[in-house]
């Protein structure tokens, strides 16, 4: 049953908002009236079935973001844990929620579910919101009737990852923002500072030092062809997304990526990290292994260890045991075939995917925090150096005016 958002007004004429179950939106008006409610505004939650609709709704953002979705994973594990009933713990939820797009959002589940449909058949209903992923294990829950043991795993995860992408983000704000600031510092001392100055020097008629002549031609090169080059480097990125479109050049690159020293290990240890905690969260669940692994491969955004997992679910589908098919490939860390080995051999998969996943992210945060370590002060010295550059470039004509003075 669809479910509608009203503005109405009551009998002492205040404004009355909220979300009703109706069949339709004259129904709905029924309802109101049927309250001693005087039905404004009648709209059905998710957006309008019109043109302009649609396009409204493809243009919007998501309303669950990655903090917000594991909140709210959070609060209606907890809600189903106590044993309220999944209809109701919803409902709790679309009066609770933080903004009326989310409210909206919860109600429409709510109306899913009250129609008849599963919860994982009412999520599937919102791809933008929740992934399939999300959804395969909400399915896996309420099929072994443990909905709110596999809702707490979910949120845990949800919030695993959370915690790593934003010590990631962290740990390469710094290093982005020195840059940017050294660019735009650099570029206005070459294109204005050093021409305003040695343009008086070169009115002396006298020889300017080296350094300063290297400084002068830089400065009347960026400033003749800067707009060309910022333009080509622009068209160069733009030929670059489009050649990094096809799968063929997008598995070449990522291969290249994760030959790389540093950004190649980090790399490859956070896409692992996903892929052993996605496998351990799935395989926990109910989720056969097959889906799992498929699953699991598809979250990877590297597409050559991406295709390394998929060449891994062949080998299982074969017969081959977990461990010794991740083994094969060599992109994937030891630990992570190791694990899986001692899972297999204790009955203890998912745990020791977990374990994996927890030691992988680890890693992965102390690299990240490493890098950054390395980054910081070899950035402040370049920066440093270019700046000395600038300004010897502009010292040394004065320095030299100086002596001939004397």
């Amino acid at each position: 049953m669809p479910a509608y958002s009203f503005e109405a007004l009551d009998a002492q004429g205040q404004t009355r908002k909220g979300v009703l179950d109706a069949d339709t939106a004259r129904s709905a008006r029924g309802l109101l009236r049927a309250q001693a409610l005087i039905p404004l505004n009648i709209a059905l939650v998710g957006g309008d079935e019109t043109p302009s609709g649609w396009r409204k709704r493809l243009g919007r953002r998501a309303v669950f973001n990655a903090g917000a979705l594991a909140i709210w994973t959070r609060q209606l594990a907890g809600l189903i844990i106590s044993g309220l009933p999944l209809e109701r713990a919803l409902n709790a939820l679309a009066e609770e929620a933080e903004t009326e797009e989310q409210g909206h959002l919860v109600a429409a589940l709510r109306a899913e579910v009250n129609a008849g449909a599963s919860f994982a058949r009412a999520l599937a209903t919102q791809p933008r919101e929740f992934s399939p992923i999300y959804t395969a294990v909400i399915g896996a829950g309420e099929q072994s009737g443990q909905l709110g043991l596999v809702l707490d795993r979910l949120a845990d995860d949800l919030e695993q990852r959370q915690a790593l992408r934003e010590k990631l983000i962290g740990a390469a704000l710094y290093p982005a923002i020195v840059t940017g600031i050294a660019i735009i510092v650099v570029a206005f001392l070459v294109t204005y500072v050093v021409p305003q100055i040695a343009a008086v020097f070169v009115g002396t008629k006298r020889a300017l030092p080296l350094l300063t002549t290297l400084m002068l031609g830089l400065s009347a090169f960026v400033r003749a062809y800067g707009w060309a080059l910022l333009g080509a480097a622009l068209l160069a990125a733009f030929g670059i997304k489009l050649a990094l479109a096809r799968e063929d050049w997008r598995l070449r690159f990522d291969a290249l990526w994760l030959r790389l020293p540093l950004l190649g290990r980090l790399t490859r240890g956070h896409n692992a990290t996903r892929f052993a905690g996605t496998l351990a969260m799935l395989t926990s669940a109910g989720v056969p292994i097959l889906r799992a692994l498929q699953s699991a491969a598809e979250t990877l955004g590297n597409h050559a260890m991406r295709a390394d997992a998929l060449d891994a679910v062949v080998l299982v589908r074969e017969g081959a045991p977990l461990a010794s098919a991740l083994a094969q490939k060599k992109r994937f860390p030891g630990l992570l075939a190791m694990f899986a080995r001692l899972g297999e051999q204790t009955g203890e998969l998912p745990q020791m995917l977990q374990r994996a996943a927890n030691q992988l992210g680890a890693e992965v945060q102390r690299r990240a925090l490493h890098l950054a370590t390395i980054l910081e002060p070899l950035l402040i010295v370049t920066m440093g150096i270019i700046v000395l550059l600038i300004v010897l470039a502009v010292l040394l004509p004065i320095i030299q005016l100086n002596q001939f003075v004397k």
